[in-house]
């Protein structure tokens, strides 16, 4: 079976570099990999085993994720399509089990994530002990099949039928937040079956915001979109932190901007470790 391999980057060359480390390292390898560009010019990569092909999508938008990932499925040759987050090295039984997958049902397919640890990322074993220096997604450790409200973008999979079925990506999200959680409502919303497998990525660690005040602009944007779509609000637990600090005003039916975060306020939100 084909598997395109696509994921979308920007400011990502060392990860990527991992990434294809680790897919070399796999019992079974792509048949291409995808990289679609955001507002950047393709990076020089070194050769592998499979084709690598490279396109852009220019935006207004600074991270056009939505537009990306239609994008890539767009430019991909083949019928199944695997989305891996740019900042993931697969494990090495990764693209096995999605070809298990892609064989036993026509769904959506979501893999699953853990994390490595600042310190992973400079063990000279890192390839060999991955799951030994990473760390479990809490929040979907235990759950042997994901609901849709726990769909991400990570790690997923499904045939470009599916894809359109479902509708693609929604490219009114713009920017970070929300835009993965619409797809899996819309994918809820068409009855298009969701299946958990074990096909696992490591994320690489890398400084991050929580909450990501760096992003509040999109966020707002977007929740409101998800929230006229679907009546709710999405992810709760940010707006949460920006009301808390006084950064929002939000009630059932409403959410704007109070004001934009300090630097201090974005600083201290960093996390390194």
């Amino acid at each position: 079976m084909n598997i395109s391999l696509v994921t979308i980057v920007k400011n990502r060359r060392d990860a990527l570099i991992n990434m294809i480390s680790g897919l070399e390292r796999g019992t079974a390898q792509p048949s291409e990999l995808v990289i679609i560009h955001m507002n950047e010019e393709p990076c020089q990569l070194p050769a592998c085993t499979f084709p690598l092909r490279q396109r852009v999508v220019n935006s207004i938008h600074h991270l056009p994720l939505a537009a990306a990932r239609n994008a890539a499925v767009s430019f991909a040759r083949h019928e199944q399509v695997v989305f891996l987050d740019a900042d993931c090295i697969p494990a090495k039984d990764f693209l096995s089990g999605y070809h298990k997958a892609f064989t036993s049902s026509d769904a959506l397919i979501s893999g699953r994530v853990r994390y490595l640890t600042a310190q992973a990322m400079e063990k000279k074993d890192l390839f060999e002990r991955m799951r030994e220096y990473s760390m479990p997604d809490l929040l979907r450790e235990n759950v042997d099949q994901y609901p849709y409200e726990l769909f991400w973008s990570l790690n997923f999979g499904c045939s470009k039928g599916v894809f359109r079925k479902i509708g693609g990506f929604d490219e009114l999200f713009t920017g970070y937040g929300a835009e993965d959680t619409d797809f899996a409502f819309a994918a809820k919303a068409r009855q298009i079956p969701m299946n958990t497998i074990d096909a696992m990525a490591f994320h690489q660690y890398h400084p991050s915001y929580d909450p990501p005040m760096n992003h509040l602009s999109d966020i707002i944007s977007n929740a409101r979109t998800f929230q006229e779509k679907w009546g709710i609000w999405p992810m709760e637990g940010w707006l949460n932190k920006f009301e808390r600090a006084g950064l929002i005003n939000w009630s059932e039916d409403h959410l704007e901007l109070r004001r934009m975060p300090s630097a201090s306020e974005i600083e201290k939100a960093l996390k390194l470790t």
